[in-house]
Parts: structure tokens; sequence; C-alpha cells
């Protein structure tokens, strides 16, 4: 077999079917949420994925925002993180070696075309791995069909703990995750 044939195959292996499991799934409900979370995370998996289509309820002019993630509850200044974010017109990245949460979920704004949504996928690393940091990838963006309202995030983050993960909130920057915003929570067996 041709070397990019083996690569492939063990690609495909790595994401085989019944290789995730659905833990919790949270539907943001009439009114809004400023925060969704997902408490007593079982310890049973290798690594977390969190799947989201997303919507703020932002009324003035900026439309995309990027929310944050909190593990464990922990708002201390204990999180590295890294961004570049790019839409048709603009390029920027960011770095912060001394945070109180990481990079989220892009969401789209309340004032943008209705009924659009941001999408993304987080991936939480080796969580419950008590020997080494934990560490999240970020692939997240949103496409109103205007240059102000698409936007794609690649983003990592470094928690600067030990501790097993078992706690993970999300946060919309824009005030609040508007209805019908969806988040599900997947482990990842190794």
């Amino acid at each position: 077999m041709p070397i990019l044939g083996i690569i492939a195959s063990s690609r495909l292996a790595a994401g085989a079917a019944g290789s995730y499991e659905s833990i919790a799934t949270v539907t943001v409900g009439s009114g809004g949420s400023a925060t969704v979370s997902f408490t007593s995370i079982p310890a049973t998996y290798t690594h977390l994925q969190i799947r989201a289509i997303t919507r703020n309820s932002y009324s003035g002019s900026v439309t995309t925002g990027n929310g944050t993630v909190i593990l464990n509850s922990d708002t201390g200044s204990n999180y590295a993180l890294h961004q570049l974010r790019a839409n048709g017109a603009s390029v920027s990245a960011v770095a912060t070696a001394s945070a109180g949460s990481m990079y989220g979920f892009s969401d789209i704004g309340g004032t943008s075309v209705s009924n659009f949504f941001g999408a993304g996928i987080i991936d939480i690393l080796d969580y419950t791995n008590t020997n080494k940091y934990k560490t999240i990838r970020v692939l997240t963006g949103s496409d109103g069909n205007t240059t102000n309202d698409d936007w794609l995030f690649f983003a990592s983050g470094l928690w600067q703990n030990t501790d097993a993960v078992t706690t993970i909130t999300l946060a919309s920057d824009n005030p609040n995750y508007a209805e019908y915003s969806q988040f599900a929570l997947y482990g990842i067996k190794s």
C-alpha cells in the first residue's frame, strides 16, 4: 500500500464509528443564556469534544462574538491561549500567557441575518490525565453573508492545572447565547 494510503487509513481508524459517545446535549431555551455548563463529566474517556451551533443576542453594531471556555470553574489567570481570526477582509492573531479563560465558540450576532448560526468544534485533550496541563483546540466560525459576519477562528488553549476536568462552562460574550443555540458533549475513547 502506498504511504499516502497508509496515512489515510490510520486517520480513518482514529475516528471510526463507535469511538465517540454522546454524554449530554444542551439546547438554549427562550430568553437565551449567558452560560452553558456540562457538570459531573465521567472520567471514562481519553478526550472530550464539544460540537455546537451558536448565535448571540447582542443588538449593537458588533455582530460576531467570541465566547469563552472555563474548566472546573477556574476563573483565575491560569490559562494561556492563541487565536488566529480571519474573514474575507482581514486577519488578526492574539496570544496571551495569563488569562481567566480560553477562547470558545464564535457566535453570530442578533443583528445579523436571522436564523444564521455560528458552528464549531472544541477538543479537550487528555482531560483526566493528572500528570499534565490540559490542552484544548478550537475550530469555529460563522457565515452571515456579509464581511462583518463571516469569520473563521482557529484557537488553542492551555489550562495550567493538572486536575481532571469535571466541569466545562461555555460563556457567550455578547451577552447571551440566543434561543436554539445547541451544544453537544462527546467522550472519545482511546
